[in-house]
C-alpha cells in the first residue's frame, strides 16, 4: 500500500464512527519491503521535510504545531528524535507537557500550551498537550481536584465543555495561521509491557521508567476509553487526529513523517520573491563584489 494511502487510512475524517478497537496497534498496512524499505523512505522523507522547512521559515507566514499523544512507551520520543533529526533547529521546538507546576495549577487548561506556541514560520512540537486534560486528568479524578476548580463546574459535563473549549481554540489557531497536526501513537498492552521491561534490563534507559507508569497500566480500558472519546470529540476539519499504530516503531516514524510532508506541502512555503529596486541593487553589490576580487587578485601578483 503506498504511503499516501497510509495517511488517509491513519486520518479519523469521521469521528463519529471512531473505535480505538477497530485499530490495530500492529498493522503496517502490507507496506512492502518491512524495516528495511522503511528506514530508506524515511531518509529520503527527512530530506524533504528539511526543503519544506527552510521554505516555511523563510516564508514566515504559516506556522506548523504537530502534537503527539499516546500511552507511556508508545514511542513520542522515538518519533520526535527520527522524524524531525534533519530540521534547523533555529526552526523547530519541541515542548514536553509534564505534570503541572503549582503555578500552571492556578491557570485556565489551556493557558501553559498558550504560552509555547510556534511563531510564523516555525515547527513547534508538543510531546503530550493540552490534551492530557481530558485524558489523565479523567482518568484519575484526585488529578482534577488539584486544579481547584469551583465545585459548581465540576460536573458529569465538564468533559465534554472542554472538549468544546479544545475544538474553539485549535480553530482560533488555524485561523490565525497556525496548521495543526494531532498524532495518537496506538500501542498495544502487550508492546508496552515489553518496552517496559527492556527500559528496566538497560540502564540507560532505565531513568525513563516511573511507578506511575504501572499505575496506569491498571486503568489501560478506561484509558482506551478517554482517547476514544476525545479522539471522536476533537477530531475536526481545522485539526484531524491521525491514529498511529505503533506497536512497530519504524513504521509509525514513516507514517508520521509523510504525513508532516504531506502537509507542508499543502501549505506549499516558497522562498521570497526578490521584487521591485532590490535586483537592480542586489546586481550592483554583486559587481561591487567581484570588482573587489579582482582587484585582490591583481594586487597580489
Amino acid at each position: 500500500m503506498k504511503l499516501a494511502k497510509i495517511i488517509k487510512r491513519v486520518r479519523v475524517d469521521e469521528p463519529e464512527k471512531f473505535r480505538v478497537a477497530d485499530c490495530d496497534p500492529a498493522d503496517i498496512s502490507g507496506l512492502e519491503g518491512g524495516k528495511k524499505a522503511a528506514k530508506a523512505f524515511l531518509a529520503e522523507d527527512i530530506k524533504h521535510l528539511k526543503n519544506l522547512q527552510e521554505r516555511l521559515y523563510a516564508q514566515h507566514r504559516w506556522a506548523l504545531l504537530v502534537i503527539f499523544q499516546g500511552m507511556d512507551a508508545s514511542g513520542k520520543d522515538s518519533v520526535i528524535k527520527h522524524v524531525m533529526s534533519g530540521v534547523n533547529p533555529q526552526g523547530c521546538t519541541v515542548h514536553p507537557f509534564r505534570a503541572p507546576s503549582v503555578e500552571e495549577l492556578q491557570e485556565d487548561f489551556l493557558r501553559r500550551a498558550a504560552k509555547v506556541l510556534p511563531k510564523r514560520g516555525h515547527i513547534g512540537i508538543f510531546n503530550r498537550s493540552y490534551y492530557e486534560e481530558v485524558l489523565v486528568v479523567r482518568v484519575r479524578p484526585e488529578l482534577l481536584a488539584r486544579e481547584q476548580l469551583p465545585k459548581e463546574l465540576i460536573s458529569k459535563d465538564i468533559w465534554k465543555h472542554r472538549f468544546e473549549d479544545i475544538r474553539a481554540f485549535e480553530r482560533y489557531l488555524a485561523r490565525n495561521g497556525i496548521f495543526i497536526l494531532k498524532f495518537f501513537l496506538h500501542i498495544s498492552k502487550e508492546e508496552q509491557r515489553r518496552r517496559f521491561l527492556k527500559r528496566l534490563d538497560d540502564p540507560a534507559k532505565r531513568w525513563k521508567f516511573s511507578m506511575d507508569d504501572v499505575e496506569d497500566r491498571k486503568h489501560w480500558d478506561r484509558y482506551m476509553k478517554a482517547y476514544e472519546d476525545a479522539i471522536r470529540a476533537t477530531s475536526h476539519a481545522a485539526a484531524r487526529w491521525h491514529v498511529i499504530p505503533a506497536d512497530h516503531k519504524w513504521f509509525a516514524r514513516l507514517v508520521v513523517a509523510g504525513t508532516i510532508g504531506e502537509a507542508l506541502d499543502r501549505l506549499d512555503p516558497r522562498f521570497p520573491k526578490v521584487e521591485g529596486a532590490a535586483p537592480a541593487e542586489l546586481a550592483e553589490v554583486r559587481k561591487a563584489l567581484v570588482a573587489e576580487g579582482e582587484a585582490a587578485r591583481h594586487k597580489s601578483r
